[in-house]
């Protein structure tokens, strides 16, 4: 009788080695919109912790490990943030891409399945000392292949602010329009006009009127009307449609 080897049999026919098998892990790319400075623009920021071991001591990882026998990568994510950050209120979470390169970090091999995660512009978790929110712009020095996957995450979520009601879940419950704009400014980082922006996500039904007021400044003044979104689940607005830089 001949043997026919499959691709689960190694060079003589044997099942292979589960030690010479890839890790898998996850990995999560959490965006919020926060306020760094008094009366300085918000920024968009990621969440890192640093590293206390080799390999790549000192440096600022993203959050993750290794993928569990009994749960789904998803689950994996939710797990791994609330277990190893402190972070519970993602009001979004999605997955990105496998990032698989053999070399990608020394050691085993690893497989990496990255998520991007959204925590609203009012949320405050309470984060280990490691752990802390980075400005996108000017990330630290980041651990082997993170910040090839934050800039990853960053154009998904610019684009799918084009198309998707996504802002929902980096706004406030009821917000002002300047409020609004702001998320958006940072979120894609350039500038986009308040009036227009109010046009486009009225016309498309994203957002709506709650019949409500901010409360009034110190210097007084108009009190701004406040929105909410329709959804608080991701939809396709406009598949079609993009917000530019202006020119």
């Amino acid at each position: 009788m001949i043997h026919r080897s499959t691709a689960a049999d190694g060079p003589t026919g044997s099942a292979p080695d589960p030690a010479t098998r890839p890790v898998h892990e996850v990995l999560s790319v959490v965006f919020q919109v926060r306020e760094l400075q008094p009366h300085q623009p918000a920024e968009l920021c990621v969440l890192l912790w640093q590293r206390a071991l080799a390999p790549a001591r000192g440096t600022w990882s993203l959050p993750g490990g290794l993928l569990r026998d009994d749960e789904n990568l998803t689950d994996s994510a939710r797990r791994q943030l609330a277990e190893k950050v402190d972070v519970r209120e993602v009001r979004h979470l999605e997955q990105l891409s496998v990032f698989s390169d053999p070399g990608r970090v020394p050691g085993e091999r690893r497989i990496a399945s990255t998520f991007l995660g959204l925590v609203p512009i009012v949320g405050d978790p309470r984060l280990p000392v490691d752990t802390a929110w980075h400005p996108v712009a000017t990330l630290p020095e980041t651990a082997f292949d993170h910040g090839t996957m934050v800039a990853h995450a960053r154009t998904r979520l610019a684009a799918k602010l084009s198309y998707t009601n996504i802002a929902f879940a980096l706004a406030p419950v009821e917000f002002s329009l300047s409020t609004l704009r702001d998320i958006y400014c940072a979120a894609l980082g350039y500038q986009v006009d308040t009036t227009n922006l109010q046009r486009v996500l009225t016309r498309r039904g994203v957002i709506e009127s709650t019949g409500h007021t901010a409360p009034p400044g110190p210097s007084g003044g108009r009190p701004a009307a406040l929105y909410r979104f329709r959804d608080s689940a991701l939809r396709v607005t406009d598949e079609f449609a993009a917000l530019r830089p202006p020119t």
